[in-house]
């Protein structure tokens, strides 16, 4: 059996749903709050981590806290795997470019657990999303992007798209054991670009008064405002662009042609 955990999130979704259109899969979903017909999977409660007849784990990174707190809560995950015979995990991390960022840390050590564990492991380096893009560099109300991104640009990539690899790999995870893929975008997206599909302009503001704008609209716990800055500043300074990824597998993973990452991005603005 395949069970995903960390399904709630927008990408867990997303997975569940391209699950549930296929027969030929058995599966289950693990959550925190189980709905009826899941299993409850806390990753901060041992007892929860049970994972005795699941072949495949499918494990959606539990990034929306501290670094100490995403570490203890795979380790968790981790151990508890291996106490339990799991076949093979997959594990969704963060792209190879992205080791500027300040939530790289928590990414880069699972993967070095894993490679040390007694698991069959795969490694999908999820590169950002292009609706995350839409989230932190959309237009304001005069259609004025001000995202501090300067001229850098970034390998933005759709979120369906990364859940689709996900599926195709943990439907058949011999196939890719022991390999880590490398997942962004094929169009590099720069705030001029965003602007022009969205019919705006593209003036971009500094880091300083961005830090100061996000902590005044009191939207971002305090350990997500240098994570939002961490990703500005490495966009800005060219480092998310993709070109530093030698072998990007996103493609080869689709069989086809990704999708369109400013259509995405344009489509989220939208609502």
């Amino acid at each position: 059996m395949l069970l995903v955990t960390g399904a709630t999130g927008a990408l867990g979704r997303l997975v569940t749903a391209k699950l549930a259109g296929r027969a030929d899969t058995p599966f289950a979903v693990g959550t925190r709050t189980p709905a009826p017909g899941q299993r409850r999977v806390d990753f901060d409660d041992p007892d929860s981590l049970d994972f005795t007849g699941v072949d495949t784990l499918l494990v959606i990174s539990a990034g929306a806290a501290e670094d100490d707190v995403v570490i203890a809560r795979h380790e968790a995950v981790v151990t508890a795997a291996e106490k339990s015979g799991v076949g093979h995990l997959v594990y969704t991390s963060l792209s190879g470019d992205g080791d500027h960022l300040t939530y790289a840390l928590a990414h880069r050590w699972t993967e070095r657990r894993l490679r040390r564990s007694s698991l069959n492991w795969t490694v999908l380096r999820n590169g950002l999303y292009a609706e995350f893009l839409a989230a932190v560099a959309a237009p304001g109300p005069d259609g004025t992007i001000a995202a501090p991104l300067g001229e850098g640009r970034l390998a933005a990539v759709a979120r369906e798209d990364l859940a689709e690899v996900a599926v195709r790999v943990a439907t058949a995870p011999a196939a890719h054991a022991g390999r880590t893929y490398e997942l962004v975008g094929e169009e590099p997206l720069g705030g001029a670009d965003l602007a022009a599909a969205t019919g705006g302009s593209y003036e971009p503001g500094g880091l300083e008064a961005t830090r100061a704008a996000i902590t005044a609209s009191g939207q971002a716990l305090p350990f997500q405002v240098p994570m939002l800055l961490s990703t500005y500043a490495s966009i800005a300074g060219g480092f998310l662009d993709g070109t530093s990824i030698a072998d990007n597998a996103l493609r080869a993973l689709l069989g086809r042609a990704p999708r369109s990452a400013l259509d995405t991005y344009a489509a989220a603005v939208r609502g």
